[in-house]
């Protein structure tokens, strides 16, 4: 049998509304061999029966069961003991862990040394009316560091202002845990991973703390760390007493235990007064604050929740968010305005084919990095498409976007006197144009993460994410039984080869980052048939589901005029390097055959363009591209790299054009168009493509004609979506309206 990475103990009290979960986000821990140990510790609630059907479904689990109630302490010891793996890892019964938590931290501790190791918290309410929140402190947030003793005894005191280290649920390696004798102190109830972790650090182990947020701790009433009798902190108490005998000959630690030390008497006395008061004995409890004035502030907690509880009397809160059963949640970091781009059209006609279903599409961009340097966008009419549409870091007024944040702004304005500065001929550091990376591919942020966790409280019945960097934000969503899928719209890690250093306007991934990141949700859609049957091939196990671009064809093809030509094409590095060498090797032989040729330049590609090039006009952003097709009499695709302008492929043949497209441009649709375009590989070739049709109404009505009648048989939007629909409702069942 292979050895696990990760041994799992899980102690199992009367936890069978989370057992499940927990357990199933400890077996989808990915790139690791793990097994699972539910330990019942004299459960009454059917959690035993539970524990025994996960055991049978799947071999990686195990049952064990105490003889009698140990407490989670005297539980874990038992499934310490029974563990196999060289880690060992406690999770409670009601929380959740990221499915990369295992990988990451192992990988991290190989590279440190560390024996003991790790991670910030990621705290959630169950009833949904709490804000999800981090635990760590900023200045804990920043990277990886070492906790010693010391450090551990400082930052873990009772009732603290500051986050307390005990709460954490580090992993330990089981070659260190068993050779240090050490073992939980089944005598508590309360604090016994405090307790554990300083025997430890006292043993030697090395304790490495990483600020990733990849436990997942579910706080609720039932949480067995919300409860404070006289009899925990007694024990607790004692426990602090037998620490401080075994520190006094060590000045050093001794010196760092006196203020836990005070904090633990504190919260003695604290627990005293609370049962006095809940008791009455008005006598009792004065003279509590009489010897210890210092828990006089901790009273802030009960009469802050009595406080709470009048309130809620005359003002009940504000409901948890309810799950939407119907609801589609979109998460995208592309800055999505409207249908200005490819990708953007690509993702909002997804949109529009589940709304088509009954469904509602809602969009969530978790990251100010959508604004660049552009501080307020509008979005335009078709964005309507989302019932909600919410970006983290923006006020929203009516159909208008701002950025909340200061630095935006700032490189708002820097960005405009280096435009100036350029323009002007001033050659200066503020006017060098530095292209911000790629919003889609930054790497996320923990506040960006929380950001997901805090919108995704309402529960949606299925998520959809904008590329595959994407895929980080699902297990934020706190809900591992929601149906996930991926947009794909390309091959990340083919562009690699096909661009020079820096050309590219995406972070690159190799094949096997790509892999893993496919792999993380249950369905990816792709755009070309090729990208399907790549995913088929390397991630069996997610559903691959070809959704291409949807196109509803014109009345009737349009040949438009002669000597008018056509590129559509936002700011991405495929278009700027396509459109510069048609105008580079292209456009001069088409110019010296016909002077009177002239070449429309719709979208934001125009922006990486300076200088004026005869018979050109570059127009931006373009209100209706429908009036532009109708006018032009060619189309042209130049594409060189990548696959920027497959998408306005589509469009344009489902404007009845007549195209001339580089091979580059066809691949992934080669099979549905390559009768429907003329090809051409070469800039005397792609010259002589457009100059067959510049001039002749008759040649481009033919050509028109086939491209709109494959438009409307391979890309109408029943043909393209109907994969989509069927996942759709093999995952989510029929929507309320269609029952």
């Amino acid at each position: 049998m292979v050895e696990p990475d990760v041994s799992f103990v899980i102690a199992s009290y009367n936890a069978s509304a989370f057992l499940a979960d927990a357990v199933r986000s400890a077996l989808a821990q990915r790139r690791v061999v793990v097994e699972v140990l539910i330990v019942d510790d004299g459960s009454t609630d059917g959690s035993r029966t539970l524990a025994q059907e996960l055991a049978a479904g799947d071999g990686r689990v195990r049952t064990l069961r105490t003889p009698r109630n140990l407490g989670p302490g005297g539980a874990r010891n038992m499934g310490i003991d029974a563990a196999r793996g060289r880690w060992i890892a406690v999770l409670d019964s009601d929380d959740l862990i990221h499915p990369d938590r295992s990988r990451r931290l192992i990988a991290e501790a190989a590279a440190s040394g560390a024996t003991m190791i790790a991670d910030d918290l990621l705290l959630f309410d169950d009833g949904g009316r709490g804000e999800p929140s981090l635990f760590l402190p900023a200045r804990r947030a920043a990277a990886p560091a070492w906790v010693t003793l010391s450090d551990y005894l400082d930052e873990t005191r009772m009732f603290g202002r500051a986050p307390n280290l005990g709460f954490l649920k580090p992993m330990i390696a089981a070659d260190a845990l068993r050779a240090s004798g050490v073992r939980y102190d089944d005598r508590l109830r309360i604090a016994e991973d405090d307790a554990l972790v300083i025997a430890l650090l006292r043993a030697g182990l090395r304790y490495r703390l990483v600020p990733s947020p990849l436990y997942f701790y579910r706080k609720h009433g039932s949480s067995i760390s919300h409860r404070l009798s006289v009899a925990d902190v007694s024990r607790m108490r004692d426990a602090g007493d037998r620490l401080r005998q075994e520190l006094a000959s060590d000045p050093v630690l001794a010196r760092a235990l006196r203020p836990r030390d005070r904090a633990l008497t504190r919260a003695v006395a604290f627990t005293h007064l609370v049962e006095a008061l809940k008791a009455r004995r008005v006598g009792a409890a004065a003279g509590l604050l009489v010897r210890h004035p210092g828990i006089l502030p901790m009273l802030r907690m009960p009469l802050g929740g009595g406080l709470r509880k009048i309130v809620a009397r005359v003002r009940p809160p504000a409901p948890a968010p309810r799950a939407d059963p119907d609801g589609v949640l979109f998460v995208s970091r592309q800055r999505l305005i409207g249908a200005t781009n490819g990708s953007s059209a690509y993702l909002l006609a997804i949109a529009a084919a589940v709304r088509d279903t009954g469904r509602t599409p809602h969009l969530l961009q978790p990251s100010s990095v959508v604004f660049g340097r552009t501080p307020f966008y509008r979005l335009l009419p078709e964005m309507s498409v989302f019932g909600t549409v919410r970006v983290d870091g923006a006020w929203r007024v009516g159909d208008r976007l701002i950025a909340r944040d200061p630095a935006i702004w700032r490189a708002a304005a820097l960005g405009a006197l280096g435009g100036l500065l350029r323009r002007a001929g001033i050659r200066h550091r503020l006017a060098e144009d530095r292209p911000l990376p790629p919003s889609i591919s930054r790497p996320w942020t923990r506040d960006a993460l929380l950001s997901v966790a805090r919108h995704a409280r309402a529960r949606p019945g299925a998520v959809i994410v904008d590329y595959a960097y994407q895929a980080e934000a699902l297990p934020y969503l706190l809900a591992p039984a929601v149906p996930s899928a991926i947009v794909m719209h390309d091959l990340i890690h083919t562009r690699a080869d096909q661009f020079a250093p820096g050309d590219d306007t995406v972070a690159t991934l190799d094949a096997a980052q790509e892999i893993a990141m496919l792999g993380a949700a249950d369905a990816v859609l792709a755009i070309q048939t090729d990208e399907a049957a790549f995913v088929a091939d390397h991630v069996p196990a997610t559903a691959a589901i070809r959704v291409p671009m949807p196109a509803t064809g014109v009345a009737a093809p349009q040949p438009g005029a002669d000597d008018a030509l056509l590129f559509v094409g936002s700011n991405t590095a495929p278009n700027v390097i396509g459109l510069r060498w048609f105008l580079d090797a292209v456009w001069p032989l088409i110019r010296a055959a016909r002077p009177a040729a002239r070449l429309d330049v719709a979208g934001t590609v125009a922006r990486a363009f300076d200088t004026a090039v005869p018979g050109v006009r570059f127009l931006g952003l373009v209100d209706d591209l429908g009036a532009l097709y109708g006018e032009a009499g060619v189309v042209v695709s130049p594409l060189q790299q990548g696959s920027g302008l497959k998408i306005k492929l589509v469009e344009a043949v489902a404007h009845g054009k007549a195209c001339v497209v580089t091979p580059t441009t066809l691949q992934g649709v080669e099979r549905e168009l390559a009768d429907a375009v003329i090809r051409a590989d070469t800039a005397e070739a792609f010259a002589a493509g457009v100059l067959s049709l510049i001039d002749r109404r008759e040649a481009r009505l033919a050509l028109g004609t086939c491209a709109l009648d494959t438009a409307r048989r391979h890309f109408g939007p029943d043909a393209a979506m109907a994969g989509l629909r069927r996942w759709l409702d093999e995952n989510m069942g029929l929507p309320a309206q269609r029952h």
